[in-house]
């Protein structure tokens, strides 16, 4: 039977200040960055703090004359989307802060407080990005995606089984899998929608809309990298779970993901103008085998170790111009309303 995890007490000074376990351990809750545990966490910490943005800050000017101006079939993608990136980002806020609830280690929950900063900031842009070019009633609309739309209540059925298990019965099994789930969708679950507005963008559309997801994109890719570090050191201390069980249900969990990830991109994109959905189920695949990759599992998807939407690589950031595994292609430069230039540099 998987470990029971309590809440984490706030204080317990006859505890050590580095932290004998990630979940289950003890930690007196005095945070000492030169006596951690885990220091590169501490890097980590850095990346993602370096990346502050606020969403008021894009100039949305063009995309409010622009909006109305789109085809019917990309004004209801965009809309259907922005409501779909609402219903993953905002829970997302809440499982950081759980996770950091039941971690033992002060590191961990102040990496997660960050996060926690990121994703409220993210869905403070979906409403920030909806005000500017549509009415209240589509804003809501929009937002009410999540709650009504079929298709995406089917993509998001397994996601909150497991991030409401977590919260119900939270033990050392269930925050792996909520881990897992958090990196599905912080890599996986958001990509086809990054891919339409940057296909607008390619395109000189809602340049601004595009502008705020490559931030968005930046920062998710900054945490799955920060949780997928902390599964596998996690799972390394509790071997116990680092079984073949566990292991099969991993590679199921991406295997349903990617399926589930095709068809939602076919019933949001197809007929949208310059998204080849071939290349999107590739693309889709690509991701996946990075993801399992940055979990310390194998690809699955040998078709596609590349990713075959090439175009898309001028869109998505690497951080400090290095080439890694995870971080491609050179970043974009963070500019606020006041000199804001476009796409010249694309």
């Amino acid at each position: 039977m998987s470990q029971i995890l309590d809440k984490v007490t706030i204080l317990e000074p006859m505890n050590p200040n580095k932290s004998t376990a990630l979940f289950g351990g003890k930690a007196s809750g005095i945070l000492n960055w030169n006596d951690v545990a885990y220091p590169h966490f501490y890097t980590h910490r850095e990346q993602i703090r370096a990346l502050f943005w606020r969403a008021s800050e894009v100039d949305m000017t063009q995309d409010i004359k622009q909006f109305p101006t789109l085809p019917e079939k990309e004004q209801a993608a965009f809309l259907k989307i922005i409501g779909l990136l609402a219903t993953l980002d905002g829970p997302q806020t809440d499982m950081a802060a759980r996770i950091a609830q039941f971690s033992t280690d002060p590191s961990v929950k102040s990496v997660m407080a960050t996060i926690a900063d990121q994703e409220s900031e993210h869905n403070h842009s979906y409403a920030y990005v909806l005000s500017s070019v549509t009415t209240l009633d589509q804003q809501n609309e929009s937002f009410e995606t999540g709650r009504k739309d079929q298709i995406l209540l089917k993509r998001n059925e397994r996601i909150m089984q497991v991030y409401n298990e977590f919260a119900l019965h939270p033990t050392i099994e269930n925050v792996l899998k909520a881990m897992v789930y958090t990196a599905l969708l912080e890599g996986l679950f958001f990509y086809s929608g990054f891919a339409f507005f940057y296909n607008l963008a390619r395109n000189q559309k809602m340049v601004g809309t595009s502008t705020m997801i490559s931030y968005i994109n930046r920062d998710e890719l900054q945490h799955g990298r920060f949780i997928s570090d902390l599964f596998r050191a996690a799972l390394a201390e509790n071997p116990g779970n680092n079984t073949k069980e566990f292991t099969d249900w991993v590679y199921d969990q991406f295997r349903h993901s990617v399926e589930q990830e095709t068809i939602w991109s076919r019933y949001v994109l197809d007929g949208v103008d310059g998204i080849d959905l071939v290349e999107m189920e590739g693309y889709i695949q690509y991701r996946a085998n990075k993801m399992l990759r940055m979990l310390g599992l194998s690809e699955i998807y040998k078709d596609h170790p590349e990713n075959p939407m090439k175009w898309i690589r001028a869109y998505v950031d690497n951080f400090d111009d290095t080439k890694t595994d995870f971080f491609e292609q050179k970043s974009r430069q963070y500019t606020k309303t006041s000199d804001l230039n476009g796409f010249d540099e694309l």
